[in-house]
């Protein structure tokens, strides 16, 4: 049997986790994305299949602010950005997807960061 590499493991894991979260008008879903330098998060509406609102450390508005900062404090900046930008489009619940990732380091940064902001999952 062929190996996975640790992208394809992540992919079955993101599919795993999206077989039970699914994003609605009332409650939309908050994806991440991490990759080696920047995260990004959109909340997205599964049923219309549109992106509400989205943030990530290459927002001009976020990149001056992460510029030195380690990669777990810019999650927390982006999470926070995104939880003011949901709460300004009359975003308050989100379901959390985590996109195969583990909870915890960036990830959980930027969840921390979006409930700090008032969103609430």
């Amino acid at each position: 049997m062929a190996r996975l590499t640790p992208r394809e493991r992540r992919l079955r894991r993101h599919l795993r986790v999206r077989k039970k979260v699914f994003g609605t008008p009332d409650r939309p879903r908050l994806a991440v994305f991490r990759s080696l330098n920047h995260i990004y998060a959109q909340i997205i509406d599964d049923l219309r299949g549109h992106t509400l609102v989205s943030a990530s450390t290459l927002d001009p508005e976020v990149r001056d602010r992460v510029k030195g900062l380690r990669k777990a404090e810019a999650a927390r900046v982006v999470g926070e950005v995104l939880g003011r930008r949901a709460l300004a489009a009359g975003i308050t619940r989100v379901v959390f997807d985590r996109g195969g990732f583990k909870y915890h380091g960036r990830v959980k940064a930027l969840a921390d960061g979006a409930r700090a902001a008032g969103l609430q999952f």
